[in-house]
């Protein structure tokens, strides 16, 4: 890749929503003299007796936890679709609302309340795979949800409100902001290439190995050439599958690697519990064949250039559109030698 996108502004392309990222690679020199975020080490115990997530525990509606082993999932107690909500619609010249309906759940990935994915193995994060799977195919059952959206916010600094391992996921009747764009990227490439977009997308960067930082049999960890955040990682499968229910045994406990892989990753670092918000993107459960989609997970965290400096996305971002001072190249090699180095110090 030419030096000239380690030097010098330019805009690169995310082929997934179509739209544009301004990347500043000589501001990554500039002094902070911003905010400093809270850096909290604290260990946590294994079992909290106040975290309404933790196993035995009372919910806040009252419900009693059971006492599970490894993954739990329940409905939202404060969910933010629902399932009983009046249909209606409103068309008033420029003013247009209709209604949503949708159900949302949390599943806590395990009873340790002082672990996460981070500090799971891969057999621990399958199990977590699995649970996932079992939920989009019954969400994908039900006739009003055409989509199923999995994801995890972790860390305080990303509006994580309780820090026992957990995710949502939230399903509804029609495709959100994000999800459409991508549908709509993918369609148009398979239907002019007969390919998948991400597919092809892969085998580009696999030529040239400039952003990977891990891959295994089934998978591959890279920062797209677009990502947006300073540390952005995304997983993709190396076979096109439209989503995660088509993951066949072997490559769950592989798709669970590749999870532990970046996330372990992350935490060393900045020597911190990395905060940042994950998400799988996937085929639309709406009953059509959807062969254009290519399901991929991203992990989208906020730190900057250390445990207490985020990127804040205001001013031009909130304005114009992203920006980001460390390239992707650059970021991915910070990462790729952490694997390094992890590697021989195991041996």
């Amino acid at each position: 890749m030419t030096n000239d996108l380690q030097d010098f502004s330019h805009k690169r392309y995310n082929i997934l929503t179509g739209e544009w990222v301004l990347v500043s690679p000589h501001r990554a020199k500039r002094p902070w003299q911003g905010q400093n975020e809270t850096v909290n080490n604290e260990v946590r115990p294994s079992y909290d007796e106040n975290c309404y997530l933790c196993a035995g525990n009372k919910r806040i509606n009252g419900e009693i936890n059971p006492k599970y082993d490894d993954v739990f999932v329940f409905t939202n107690d404060f969910a933010a679709l629902q399932t009983d909500s009046k249909a209606f619609k409103v068309e008033d010249g420029l003013l247009k609302a209709q209604s949503e309906q949708g159900i949302c759940k949390v599943m806590c990935f395990s009873p340790d309340h002082s672990k996460s994915l981070a500090d799971m193995t891969p057999s621990e994060i399958e199990k977590v795979v699995l649970a996932w799977q079992r939920e989009y195919n019954e969400l994908a059952a039900i006739d009003l949800i055409n989509y199923v959206q999995i994801f995890e916010n972790k860390g305080a600094v990303m509006g994580c409100s309780n820090p026992h391992p957990h995710g949502q996921i939230w399903s509804q009747t029609t495709l959100p902001n994000e999800v459409d764009k991508k549908n709509t990227q993918q369609l148009n490439y398979f239907n002019n290439n007969k390919n998948s977009l991400l597919g092809d997308y892969l085998t580009q960067e696999l030529e040239k190995q400039e952003r990977i930082i891990f891959e295994n049999d089934g998978f591959v960890v890279l920062i797209p050439f677009w990502a947006v955040w300073p540390f952005e990682a995304m997983i993709v499968p190396k076979k096109h599958q439209r989503n995660i229910s088509e993951l066949s045994g072997d490559e769950t406990l592989l798709y669970a690697e590749a999870i532990s892989v970046i996330t372990k990753a992350y935490d060393k670092l900045f020597n911190t519990s990395f905060p940042y918000s994950s998400g799988i993107h996937q085929s639309p459960t709406d009953g059509e064949a959807n062969d254009h989609w290519h399901w991929h997970m991203s992990f989208y965290p906020p730190l900057l250039r250390s445990a207490t400096v985020k990127k804040f996305m205001v001013g031009y971002e909130m304005f114009g559109s992203p920006q980001r001072d460390i390239t992707a190249e650059s970021a991915v090699k910070m990462l790729r030698d952490l694997l390094k180095i992890n590697s021989k110090s195991s041996r």
